[in-house]
């Protein structure tokens, strides 16, 4: 039981494989293998998606945490996601979408998630990305600036809600324009 203890007292609830293992301190792939099945029979560890585990229940996990972690790389929550959240879009946007260095969309526990490529240039630029305990989310201007860059005909159901002079200033400070 040292080696759950060791991972339940940490703040997270995600763990990839490779993070077990240093948390661990394992070198051995088969004996973490081993270890991590047991937990898993035990059912103190729940498997998420390839790799990925967590010590909660899936019903539990919050989808940005989650979907932050299934790419096991730099993302942050942006585009129809913030701007349903600002009104800024009417319509519910399914699958949470997400800003990244892969193109993907996938379903996990249950949470359609959809992730647009940008050029590392672009991604790894913080301005108008704000992190809550370690989620990365656009504020309302920067995901305006980011849907804009995928589609610069983008329709806007409540432009009055934008601050058209940030989104510029956000747009030249990332290098979109």
């Amino acid at each position: 039981m040292y080696m759950i203890n060791k991972l339940l007292k940490l703040d997270h609830k995600l763990f990839h494989t490779n993070d077990l293992a240093t948390i661990w301190e394992s070198k051995d792939r088969h004996n973490l293998r081993m270890a991590i099945s047991r937990y898993i029979q035990k059912g103190i560890l729940v498997p998420v998606y390839r790799g990925l585990y967590s010590t909660v229940s899936l019903k539990d996990l919050n989808v940005y945490e989650l979907g932050q972690a299934v790419v096991h790389n730099y993302a942050y929550v942006s585009t129809e996601t913030v701007l349903f959240l600002h009104g800024v879009i009417f319509q519910t946007v399914y699958p949470t979408t997400f800003v990244s260095g892969i193109s993907r969309r996938v379903t996990v526990a249950g949470h359609e998630l959809a992730y647009r490529k940008l050029p590392d240039k672009y991604l790894h630029n913080k301005t108008g990305i704000n992190s809550e305990n370690g989620i990365f989310i656009a504020d309302l201007e920067r995901a305006v600036a980011d849907i804009l860059y995928f589609d610069n005909k983008y329709y806007f159901d409540n432009p009055k809600s934008i601050d058209w002079v940030k989104v510029k200033e956000i747009q030249k400070e990332v290098g979109y324009i």
